[in-house]
């Protein structure tokens, strides 16, 4: 029952606080305070896990017994760093808080339910649940953007939640597309990944993989369907674009490995390769578009497309060597090393991203933009900021010694045996993110001391302690997942073998 009580302990606490009407700084700290104690039960967890058990610490109670839905959680090498990405980041973003927000008790109530849908998707073993889970984030998103955000927040918050919820509906469309394949009929994901549904008939099961993979392809979001993600993340407030982009983007592409693969392994073959080339685009369009924005908070929403591709070009590759590789044995190995990199990258994807935007969030509470034209020669008086900024953004252009390097490494070494020319492609992504990364650094932090109109330069604060200890954390995990990826290979390596040899069968 661990892991119940870590996916709704969140919740739960949240209720207390509206019902009691506690203090508003009481509820800042008891954010704090339960999502310290997630922090404390996910490592706890992660401390007793076996990476080669399989799904561990499962519960399974009845709920709809006539379509075989149920209450069934678990947790495996795959889900586990993403309960883990979480509990940290919802973390760092309750600290954050603590600098002062308006109407922080429904704001602390409103995150804390926004943190059960996450570990909640993440923990999910039931279509059903998953769904539920799924379709309540987008809720709980709007109403932070719409409630907290600035600019055009309410537009941005309606663009956000018809976009996605639409994608949602796509996604139920395929998951009773799998419930009627199923037999005997079920919701049950580990039941659906024992015995596939639609195996053999190629058209239906087609079909099937289309509605999944908009539903899912919303959400990641990748190229087209990426429409909604800048004007979120822009006017979302900067604790929403942490969690937008860390956590709430990863239940798009834990769906791909959760759900689709397993579920769909001959129409994931049949189709990896049109699955790459959404993957490379995704890549270069997100990294393109990116190196023309004049506004550092939008220019990190469009690098979250150009990182989501390298997470579908990796599971994408593993469709392509379970189809059409001689010797099982290498395609196999490379295929482990790809979908270990995909996984790795979300993990490491959230930890930059979100500490991207929290760091842009500087800027806004000092000068109320996020226009690089409003904005120069910070480095020599907030140093704080300028070494935050730096480290995320070196992390994110994939320099060695950070996660971004040893996730990207594996996607393309795993990759590269299928997909050269994919491979190829791909990498003139990494030469984009790291002149448009330069570039923002150079603009904002060398040449003249440039700040906002009316804005005293002498009154630009460095970062806040408060500050600093929320965005420390997350890169100094990034840190030690790339000075010692085995920390998080060797707990997702066995799980993403099993998955390949789930997409091979």
């Amino acid at each position: 029952m661990l892991l119940t009580v870590v996916v709704l302990l969140p919740v739960l606490a949240g209720l207390v606080l509206v019902a009691a009407r506690v203090p508003d700084r009481v509820a800042s700290w008891a954010w704090v305070a339960t999502s310290s104690a997630v922090v404390a039960l996910v490592a706890w967890i992660w401390w007793g896990f076996d990476a080669g058990g399989g799904v561990q610490n499962d519960v399974k109670l009845r709920w709809i017994p006539t379509v075989d839905a149920s209450y069934h959680v678990g947790v495996d090498g795959l889900s586990l760093p993403l309960l883990g990405l979480t509990a940290v980041l919802f973390w760092c973003c309750a600290v954050w808080s603590l600098r002062g927000t308006p109407r922080p008790r429904s704001h602390a109530a409103l995150f804390l339910l926004l943190q059960t849908t996450c570990l909640g998707t993440f923990a999910a073993l039931d279509l059903i649940l998953f769904f539920l889970f799924f379709d309540l984030s987008i809720v709980a998103m709007y109403f932070v953007i719409a409630g907290w955000g600035h600019g055009d927040r309410r537009r941005s918050a309606l663009t956000f939640f018809l976009y996605t919820f639409l994608g949602s509906l796509a996604l139920l469309l395929g998951f009773i597309g799998l419930f009627l394949g199923s037999e005997p009929r079920t919701f049950d994901i580990v039941r659906l990944v024992e015995d596939p549904p639609w195996a053999g008939q190629d058209a239906t099961a087609s079909w099937v993989l289309l509605a999944l993979f908009v539903g899912l392809a919303v959400k990641t979001p990748l190229f087209p369907f990426h429409t909604w993600l800048p004007p979120a993340h822009t006017d979302a407030p900067a604790e929403g674009s942490a969690v937008l982009a860390g956590v709430l983007l990863k239940l798009g592409t834990f769906g791909f490995v959760r759900i689709v693969m397993p579920t769909l392994p001959e129409a994931w073959q049949r189709w990896g390769t049109w699955i790459v080339v959404v993957g490379v685009v995704s890549v270069l369009w997100g990294a393109l578009v990116a190196l023309a924005q004049d506004d550092l908070k939008r220019m990190i929403a469009y690098t979250s497309v150009n990182h989501m591709g390298y997470v579908l070009l990796g599971l994408g590759a593993v469709g392509v060597l379970a189809r059409g590789s001689t010797d099982a044995a290498d395609a196999a190995g490379a295929a482990g090393v790809a979908a270990t990199g995909a996984v790795v990258q979300m993990v490491s994807h959230g930890l930059l991203t979100g500490a991207l935007f929290l760091v842009a969030g500087v800027l806004w509470n000092r000068g109320g933009t996020y226009a690089f034209a409003r904005w120069g020669g910070l480095g020599r008086v907030v140093p704080g900021f300028a070494v935050l900024l730096s480290v995320a953004a070196f992390g994110s252009l994939g320099l060695p010694g950070l996660s971004g390097f040893v996730a990207e490494f594996q996607v393309f070494a795993g990759s590269l045996a299928a997909v050269p020319v994919a491979v190829a492609i791909a990498v003139v992504g990494i030469l984009l993110t790291a002149g448009l990364f330069l570039r923002a650094l150079q603009r904002l932090l060398t040449g003249d001391l440039r700040v906002p109109e009316g804005l005293d330069a002498t009154a630009v604060g460095d970062v806040t302690t408060t500050e600093r200890v929320a965005v420390v954390p997350l890169l100094a995990l990034s840190v030690a997942v790339g000075l010692v990826p085995w920390l998080l290979v060797d707990v997702v390596g066995p799980a993403a073998d099993g998955l390949v040899a789930l997409v091979a069968r």
